[in-house]
């Protein structure tokens, strides 16, 4: 009497236990702020204005976890969409000179900022962010991570803000905390390396012996170029034209960022529902497993009764535990129907992505993925523009000392 009392008990306790785990739902509320953008407390002159490079990022393709959602071709069009609204950013603050999306993260600027993309999707980002000015001295090496509250999908929010528009909001500010350290000498001295490192780039023998390095890989002025040096007069020229042809391919991306924005948007909307759904539908999945297979051992245990109501209560025990683990491999298989889901958003962005084309003053270039092919091309013409204008200024130079003859 004793044993069957206690085998009522355990029965009654386990389905319990049932209607409590199916019972339970998961909620989750967040909430987003962006930070506003600092300026700087004290005007800056114009020439100590520094310049400013945002290399497009890392998409970040070699590594990342099997079972984290990525789409290659949507990655790649982050890498060179992020780096827009970062340099918008920096902007807002007043407190820079140019500020440029630049395909080749070997150009030489003032400033050079790197940007690896380590997690994205609607609900998180994660992006880690290297900045070292000309010289070498290292600004910012440092991961960001921001998650996105569904709040940031309303149409009222989508309109003025990205969803992660804190995350570059902050990057913009650590920078400017960093620039905020130098001395005004210091400025001077950046640009300076940046002018003798972009004449290196080009005419490494006649620029030579102008800069060393020190142990820490900090570059070092060692002596300056002579006042009205033509040499140096011919690389401002090449310099200026390389800074146009950037300035002109900063259309290519603001128009590249206005157009992405409509199909990007809507990616990460549903991209975060979808994750939402399937974070919640693997949740009760396993919630479903459990209890039905916590119902099915009431079910046995109270089988084991001789009683005829307490085996009553166990058939409808094991019938419900076996109903709930159907359902719970049913919520599965729902979910792999929302990873599908996502897969297709992905190809559906893909197809939005199309390469565009700029007019420059004697040619037109088609921008697409092969951009740095393309930058690489432009450096390569601007080598040949200065090798000629050099060899016009030797041959200049040769007939202006050679001897008058009879």
């Amino acid at each position: 009497m004793i044993a069957k009392r206690r085998r009522l008990i355990l029965t009654a306790q386990l389905l319990g236990l049932v209607l409590l785990l199916s019972g339970c739902v998961n909620q989750t509320l967040k909430s987003t702020s962006v930070p506003a953008i600092d300026t700087s407390s004290e005007a800056i002159p114009e020439g100590q204005l520094l310049d400013v490079g945002i290399a497009i990022f890392d998409p970040g393709l070699e590594e990342y976890d099997e079972d984290e959602r990525v789409y290659p071709e949507v990655r790649k069009a982050e890498s060179r969409f992020m780096p827009n609204l970062l340099s918008q950013a920096m902007q807002e603050s007043g407190a820079w000179g140019a500020v440029r999306v630049v395909p080749d993260p070997e150009r030489i600027s003032d400033l050079s900022v790197r940007g690896k993309i380590l997690h994205s999707d609607g609900e998180t980002l994660k992006i880690q962010v290297h900045a070292e000015d000309s010289r070498g001295y290292e600004w910012l090496d440092k991961t960001y991570e921001t998650k996105a509250s569904s709040y940031a999908y309303r149409n009222t929010t989508r309109s003025s803000y990205d969803p992660f528009q804190a995350m570059y909001h902050t990057i913009a500010n650590d920078l400017l905390k960093a620039q905020s350290k130098l001395r005004p000498e210091d400025r001077a001295n950046v640009r300076l390396t940046t002018d003798l490192l972009f004449a290196q780039r080009f005419s490494p023998e006649t620029f030579a012996g102008y800069l060393a390095k020190n142990n820490r890989g900090v570059y070092l002025v060692m002596r300056l170029p002579a006042e009205n040096d033509p040499m140096m007069e011919r690389i401002d020229v090449i310099r200026e034209r390389d800074n146009m042809y950037v300035d002109t391919m900063q259309e290519y991306y603001n128009s590249f960022g206005i157009e992405m924005i409509g199909p990007y948007q809507e990616w990460r909307k549903l991209s975060y529902e979808e994750a939402m759904a399937l974070q919640e539908l693997k949740a009760e999945a396993r919630r479903r497993l459990i209890v039905g297979a916590v119902a099915v051992a009431a079910g046995i245990a109270g089988m084991s009764s001789g009683d005829s109501s307490s085996q009553a209560a166990a058939n409808v025990a094991v019938i419900g535990g076996g109903y709930l683990l159907k359902s719970g491999l049913e919520k599965r298989n729902e979910a792999q129907i929302h990873v599908q889901a996502l897969e297709e958003l992905g190809m559906s962005l893909e197809a939005e992505i199309t390469p565009q084309v700029i007019d420059l003053e004697d040619r037109s270039v088609t921008l697409s993925g092969n951009v740095e092919e393309q930058y690489a091309q432009w450096r390569a013409v601007l080598a040949d523009i200065y090798a000629t204008e050099i060899g016009s200024l030797e041959g200049l130079e040769e007939s202006s000392s050679a001897p008058d003859t009879l």
